[in-house]
């Protein structure tokens, strides 16, 4: 199935509209019981008026000069469950940077003279022409790092690393799932995502970093752009040393039990899951001791894939949320 074109042009409507504050017809983009979950502290939120006055008037308000810079922009059905019956409807899913200076606080983040890069990600599901549900982030922990505000130790990865895709186009404003060659490549580009995630992620036994197989899913030259507090890692084997070890020690029994969204276009694969990720975390964790916590982990993931391997990776991970599941509230030295 083609996923229309018309879906994209309605998420780039809406943008246009918040970005320059034309907010007063804003409801016709989204269905009565449009639902919004994003990152912590804000939680979900039910209706476009409680969108407005919870999440984007005070975010929009809090910058002057403000634009959006998007890197990645593509829309697929979604297939995102791991027995793979792919009825999870039609999804949208970009992310980029917000730019601009901040005038006055957000969050308790403070305003500074300095222009500000804020890394972003949004999935959109679409029905019958408007949006019912959204799912969201904002790299806090990037943002207070650009301000010289550490709410996490300085990451092992390269900090503010979140570029676009290299030399290929991520905004994909025409279709590429259409003809049949698109069609091939944007199954096989959702077939690696699926055994990925469904295989590779989950099949760690707790010994060795090999088990789980990820060298038959990246490329050894891999740019995997992780969250603040992570950073970059800008090789497999930066990869393998500054992040899956960590994690993997932290959190060794973890499992993927299902996403919201997991669909494809072309040569890139979308995924967003609310506490998608079940996890149990028995050892330290970014100058964080073990509490014995179970929880879920929120998360959006963007990769590209050249030839039969993933080349880059773009991931968000909801660290305020994962860190106060933890039993740790990083957001305290911002009050």
């Amino acid at each position: 199935m083609d996923i229309p074109q018309s879906n994209k042009e309605l998420v780039l409507r809406l943008w246009r509209d918040l970005d320059a504050a034309n907010t007063a017809e804003i409801a016709r983009y989204f269905a009565p019981n449009f639902h919004w979950m994003g990152m912590a502290p804000i939680h979900g939120l039910t209706g476009s008026e409680a969108y407005l006055a919870e999440f984007w008037n005070p975010f929009r308000k809090s910058f002057g000069a403000f634009w959006r810079e998007t890197h990645i922009l593509i829309a697929g059905l979604s297939n995102a469950t791991p027995e793979g019956q792919g009825d999870e409807g039609q999804w949208v899913g970009a992310t980029g940077y917000f730019i601009g200076t901040q005038t006055s606080p957000f969050l308790g983040i403070p305003a500074r003279a300095e222009q500000v890069r804020i890394r972003w990600g949004e999935f959109l599901k679409v029905e019958a022409g408007q949006i019912v549900d959204v799912q969201f982030q904002l790299d806090l922990v990037d943002w207070c790092e650009q301000l010289g505000i550490n709410l996490l130790p300085k990451p092992r990865g390269a900090s503010h690393v979140f570029p676009a895709p290299t030399a290929v186009n991520g905004v994909l404003t025409e279709t590429a799932s259409a003809g049949t060659e698109a069609r091939e490549a944007t199954a096989k580009s959702l077939a690696l995502g699926r055994a990925l995630i469904y295989d590779g992620l989950n099949e760690f036994d707790q010994e060795g970093l090999e088990s789980m197989g990820m060298r038959a899913f990246f490329h050894e030259n891999l740019k995997w752009y992780g969250p603040g507090g992570i950073g970059a890692c800008l090789s497999m084997r930066e990869f393998e040393e500054l992040h899956q070890e960590p994690w993997l020690i932290a959190f060794p029994y973890r499992k993927v039990r299902g996403l919201e969204s997991l669909f494809a276009e072309g040569n890139f694969v979308a995924g967003s899951g609310v506490a998608g990720v079940i996890a149990c975390q028995s050892g330290p964790y970014l100058g964080h001791p073990a509490k014995g916590a179970q929880f879920g982990i929120s998360g959006l993931d963007f990769w590209l894939r050249t030839g039969d391997k993933f080349t880059e990776n773009w991931v968000f991970v909801d660290m305020i949320k994962m860190f106060a599941d933890m039993g740790y509230d990083l957001l305290a030295r911002l009050r």
